[in-house]
């Protein structure tokens, strides 16, 4: 395969060649741990799934990493606010280190219902203090950084294409500046180390070449980054949301102690929409995969609902949405169940999944041909051995599905009836509203030539085997 990727810093597609073949070095931003991931911040996490997955089917030697952010990460990206961790520890009145914790395993285990792969490598940013601190020296000893009363911050202006990446106008944002500059030398500068208040009571700070305190949230990625994948690796991950500040900064840091963009790409996943709205947790309108499993939900129906849209493309959230991607999932997984045991791929079918791959990732166009695919006349076993090989990407389990015997009630069978006779006399709003009353008893109704199927929507989605 010869992957084409959309590369965010040079705002193109280009073909994927790794600097030391056949290894590739792979980064992704993972969570704040200050409160649960919601399904969008799900959604980019799916994306970069979808992203080793393709890199691995390629044949190349993927080594995964991906940091906890326990400590710095400010409720302002200006460098004021409170520690999101603090601040949550406030909240319920646990320590941080005990939100950390939580969090985190939350984190991992909602992954691991997505059948998401485990990164290589985990690591925390309070395991890497001293990285951190040795980080800071670098950029010290290089002149671009410089102190404050509340702490040490980075000169952007001894890069010269600062903002790249988010194609900053740092004049422009200079002349139009709006904001409490405070001892900041320019609007672009970001903290490296943050001084503790002399009133302030910190559970997370340490002893540095420049006073107790601790680290910013920029720091922490360039440092770790460097320390597991060196100076510069083949790919930089993280949402749309990172794209004006974080990795700008991330990208900063290391020009400034190492000459490089520490990436070759820089890959972002894009948001999830609630109402045309981003879902976010700043803005208090995020739904969480445990939500979706309350309702009825497999959770990989949410990665299934993932794959209709492109990774570089909004996607608006409605219940309508995964109803439809519970009942195509079913599909996908009966009809790979019924081909029985597995025979050779067609060659055909996979040239088109591949050159769908390639095209930066196109999985709803990957998804049409799968759809073309269930639907030809090829045997059984020829499709199933192809399926198989495309979910080497799609990461569905569809190879260890299995369906579950199940019974259905008498009193949801009766509504099945009720509504089968509503149909019949075209009572269409009736019978809507019968088929209502069948999903929040949890099940769901398949109209089919040969009449009603009836499905447990539990049943439906995870079958017997799960992922």
């Amino acid at each position: 395969m010869k992957l084409r990727l959309f590369d965010t810093y040079t705002r193109s597609i280009r073909e994927f060649v790794p600097l030391k073949p056949p290894d590739v070095g792979l980064y992704a931003c993972g969570l704040t741990v200050y409160d649960y991931a919601h399904i969008g911040n799900l959604r980019t996490y799916t994306f970069e799934d979808i992203l080793r997955r393709s890199l691995e089917f390629s044949g190349y030697r993927v080594k995964h990493v991906m940091n906890i952010t326990d400590v710095g990460h400010l409720t302002s990206d200006a460098d004021i606010g409170e520690d999101k961790l603090e601040k949550g520890s406030r909240r319920s009145g646990k320590s941080v280190w005990e939100i950390a914790e939580i969090y985190t395993a939350e984190f991992k285990k909602d992954l691991e219902r997505l059948n998401i792969l485990e990164p290589h490598i985990w690591c925390r940013a309070t395991d890497h203090i001293r990285e951190q601190i040795e980080f800071i020296q670098c950029i010290e000893s290089k002149g671009c950084a410089y102190r404050t009363s509340d702490g040490i911050y980075f000169d952007t202006s001894k890069v010269p294409d600062y903002g790249h990446l988010a194609r900053l106008n740092a004049t422009g944002l200079k002349a139009g500046a709006r904001v409490d500059m405070s001892e900041k030398g320019n609007v672009t500068d970001f903290a490296l180390w943050k001084f503790s208040g002399p009133d302030e009571k910190r559970q997370m700070e340490w002893d540095s070449p420049w006073g107790r305190g601790f680290p910013g949230w920029h720091i922490e990625c360039s440092a770790m980054a460097a320390k597991y994948l060196g100076p510069f690796f083949d790919i930089h991950c993280g949402g749309e949301d990172h794209i004006m500040v974080h990795h700008p900064n991330e990208i900063a840091q290391t020009q400034a102690c190492y000459g490089t963009r520490l990436a070759e790409f820089w890959m972002h996943g894009y948001f999830l929409q609630l109402d045309q709205a981003r879902m976010g947790k700043s803005v208090g309108n995020f739904l969480r995969l445990q939500t979706l499993i309350d309702r009825g939900y497999d959770p990989m129906v949410w990665r299934f609902f993932c794959l209709t849209a492109h990774y570089r493309a909004k996607l608006n959230f409605a219940w309508e949405g995964l109803d439809g991607a519970t009942t195509a999932l079913h599909r996908l997984r009966a009809a790979s169940y019924e081909w029985g045991d597995p025979g050779a791929s067609d060659k055909t079918f996979m040239d088109r999944f591949i050159a769908e791959v390639e095209d930066d990732l196109n999985m709803p166009r990957a998804m049409a041909v799968t759809w073309e695919l269930v639907k030809s006349n090829l045997p059984a076993a020829t499709k199933k051995a192809t399926l198989l090989e495309f979910d080497r990407v799609f990461g569905l389990g569809l190879g260890a599905w299995r369906p579950v015997a199940e019974s259905i009630p008498d009193e949801v069978l009766a509504l099945v009836a009720e509504r089968q006779r509503a149909r019949s006399a075209r009572s269409w709003q009736d019978a809507d509203a019968l088929r209502e009353r069948v999903r929040q008893s949890g099940f769901d109704i398949e109209d089919t030539a040969q009449g009603p199927v009836v499905r447990s929507r539990r049943a439906t989605a995870e079958g017997d085997g799960g992922m």
